[in-house]
């Protein structure tokens, strides 16, 4: 037997239903018995929505009112009702069982299951799998037009069904129809039979994607090889963005319920510190659902609207594609659910771990259920992942979050297989804490940076940035006005945790140059927001980008220009950072400028200088100004080009090795948080250090300390 089922919302209708997250308000069905050809009654039954503004489409196709529905029983009635009258019917006709048959997908995908999961009820197993009528129809009569493109009347006209839409109620004459056309299928002509209908699964999968490891070596090389050895279809992948941090794979799954996600096809994206930066790569069955998840582009995770976009398999094969055979064996116990475990002490050991997670919360496999990531010289990170057999398990684990281990408070959260392999994947691959320092060191940054401090209105703010925009971005938004940008004239503010905060300041070559384009580009779209541009003044920007603040009210000042504070000086604004040989290669040529130095600071002291991870020096070296923002443009390196001899100058010049002789430079760790510099010379006393000014101590900001992941800390020369 079938039950013809047909549904509408209180928005959209066709082939955007359930689009727009409305709610349902109507279900019509009838059951047909194939074998003898008979039906049972029809039923319609309105539903009484939470919201009930009803969209101008709804009131006009389905003639329903806010009035009529609002004597109506809640959806979780309803299908109780349900149930409950189709089991009589189907008494009636002499059948037990019963398979629902719906137009098209929408309904039972995008409408039902959704919503219920929001509604927190569980559906019963009749609605994981039905019969698609506009698939069935192209199957009994190929030459009729595309699934795509079918809809009741399209069928119905096919095989010239005389019904009449406005004789009828909504709902009653789209089932009428479609029972006649299940009848014309099952004629002596057709003889269509259904076979394989449509399924939902009841729940996510998870587990590793990829499964074939044979050591690190192998698995980095099939890494490297991974887009040519392993494919995966970009028509089924789709990039999901704005997730609550502390989302799991299984919350987002709820928000694709109804959709079939491959298994293991849930990677979660972290950032270079190995959290998670708010975006997912999700990964369909087929391109058929792939389309139907873009359908909830802006739909809600709780209070947060979720972006939806396309994505490729080279971008899910970058997330989760690959392991080492030590994640491999980690993860071969399936359906298991993961936590991580964050801030462990350095020394913690297995039974540490087990000893903290105690007898009601069992890891599964005792030893075997624990993953330590490790950094590639075997030094702890401090993380650990943990596999538990259950939920229940799971649940005791996370109550855990924020209780103390030794000296240390531990963070747990719900994890994945995906974030398990790239957390131990980016750690293999990184270089150590403090590398070697190689030779020669070559000079990048130009010669002291100048800001304007008058009151001439020659520079611009932008307001609004998207966080994920570059110096790139920025230029490509100024347009022809990029040429009129003075040199080292970008400035992006970060917040106290070294991100950007949406904010830049751009200072132009005339007030005139600043308000053309405060002109031009307020409120033009950068990526998917509007740019605020407004003009200011340089004195303004100093303010800002020194750790003040400038809103409707006024200026407030920073930090360093408060009475209680007395900063360290901005001489390391003036100092030639520095990079490993083999890094120099990360920048542009015409980026290499000479270092220049007066000859007073050259006899007074040796040149102040701070070292940078080859890995790190693009991104970070002009970040470790006093916070929150440098004074200076991170991005006119490899944008202003150098005469040809400043270049040639600067690769043949001589220079001074930064330590005077090896062993000289020391690090210390664990200081207190509010550790100054009398506190370290007075720790030191009786040794001999650097120069009386003291710049031969440099404390790492919270940019470099997120880039060495470390805890704060000093260096000293």
């Amino acid at each position: 037997s079938l039950v013809v089922l047909f549904g509408a919302t209180a928005g959209a209708y066709g082939a955007k239903l359930g689009s727009d997250e409305r709610e349902l308000i109507l279900l019509v069905w009838q059951v047909v018995d194939l074998h003898s050809k008979k039906v049972g009654t029809l039923h319609k039954s309105l539903v009484k929505a939470d919201n009930l503004d009803l969209s101008d489409q709804c009131r006009e196709v389905s003639g329903l009112t806010p009035e009529g529905l609002g004597k109506a029983e809640p959806l979780d009635r309803v299908l109780q009702q349900f149930s409950q009258l189709v089991s009589s019917d189907l008494k009636i006709l002499g059948r037990s069982s019963y398979t629902l048959c719906s137009d098209g997908q929408l309904l039972i995908r995008q409408v039902l299951h959704p919503e219920t999961s929001k509604k927190n009820f569980l559906l019963s197993d009749c609605f994981y799998s039905f019969y698609d009528l506009r698939k069935e129809f192209h199957t009994c009569y190929p030459s009729s037009a595309a699934v795509k493109d079918q809809t009741i009347k399209t069928m119905a006209e096919y095989l010239g069904l005389g019904t009449d839409e406005a004789e009828e109620d909504f709902g009653v004459w789209q089932v009428k129809t479609m029972v006649a056309i299940i009848f014309s299928m099952l004629s002596e002509g057709c003889n269509h039979v259904f076979t394989e209908p449509e399924t939902v699964k009841y729940k996510y999968e998870t587990g590793p994607w990829i499964k074939a490891y044979f050591g690190f070596f192998f698995f980095f090389f099939f890494f490297l090889c991974s887009s040519k050895s392993e494919t995966v279809d970009s028509e089924t992948v789709i990039r999901a963005r704005g997730l609550p941090w502390q989302s799991s794979d299984q919350d987002i799954a709820r928000f694709f319920k109804g959709l079939n996600i491959a298994k293991g096809g849930v990677a979660l994206c972290l950032n270079s510190q190995g959290r998670r930066n708010g975006e997912a790569l999700v990964r369909f069955v087929n391109s058929e659902q792939r389309d139907l998840a873009l359908e909830r582009h802006k739909h809600h995770m709780g209070s947060r609207y979720i972006e939806v976009y396309k994505a490729t398999g080279e971008e899910f094969l970058k997330i989760a594609g690959g392991t080492s055979n030590e994640v491999a064996q980690f993860l071969s116990k399936e359906n298991q659910v993961i936590i991580r475990m964050r801030g462990l002490p350095f020394t913690a050991t297995q039974e540490d771990v087990l000893g903290f997670l105690g007898p009601e919360c069992p890891v599964t496999g005792g030893k075997e259920g624990l993953l330590f990531v490790k950094y590639p010289d075997g030094r702890p990170t401090g993380d650990a992942f943990v596999l538990f057999s259950c939920e229940e398990y799971a649940q005791n684990a996370l109550k855990k979050h924020k209780e103390i281990l030794g000296k240390r408070y531990i963070e747990l959260f719900r994890s994945t297989a995906a974030e398990v392999q790239q957390v131990v994947l980016n750690r293999y691959m990184s270089t150590p804490l403090i590398p070697t320092l190689p030779t020669p060191i070559i000079p990048v940054i130009p010669p002291p940076y100048t800001i304007a401090t008058g009151s001439i209105r020659d520079c611009v703010r932008l307001r609004g940035l998207p966080y994920t925009a570059g110096i790139d971005d920025i230029l490509e938004f100024m347009g022809d006005a990029t040429g009129d940008i003075k040199p080292h004239g970008v400035h992006m503010v970060l917040n106290q945790q070294g991100r950007p905060s949406g904010d830049a300041f751009i200072q132009m070559k005339s007030a005139d140059k600043a308000f053309m384009v405060a002109q031009k580009c307020h409120k033009k779209m950068m990526k998917d927001r509007y740019v605020e541009v407004f003009q200011c003044s340089g004195e303004e920007m100093n303010f800002v980008l020194m750790g003040g603040t400038l809103n409707r009210s006024g200026l407030s000042p920073p930090p360093c220009k408060l009475p209680c504070l007395s900063p360290p000086a901005y001489a390391a604004f003036q100092t030639a950072a520095v990079i490993p040989a083999e890094a120099a290669a990360l920048y542009q040529p015409q980026a290499l400028l000479p270092t220049t130095r007066t000859p007073q600071a050259s006899a007074a002291a040796p040149p102040t200088v701070t070292y940078y991870p080859a890995q790190a020096a693009q991104l970070y070296m002009n970040y470790t100004a006093y916070y929150p923002s440098p004074p200076v443009s991170p991005t006119t390196v490899g944008y202003i080009a150098a005469p040809p001899g400043a270049v040639a100058a600067a690769a043949t010049a001589t220079h001074t090795p930064i330590l005077p002789q090896p062993g000289a430079l020391v690090r210390m760790q664990g200081l207190p948080y509010n550790t100054g510099m009398k506190e370290i010379l007075s720790f030191f006393q009786g040794y001999q250090y650097a120069p009386d000014d003291y710049n031969g101590l440099i404390q790492l900001s919270d940019q470099a300390r997120s880039v060495l992941q470390a805890p704060k800390e000093w260096v000293c020369l």
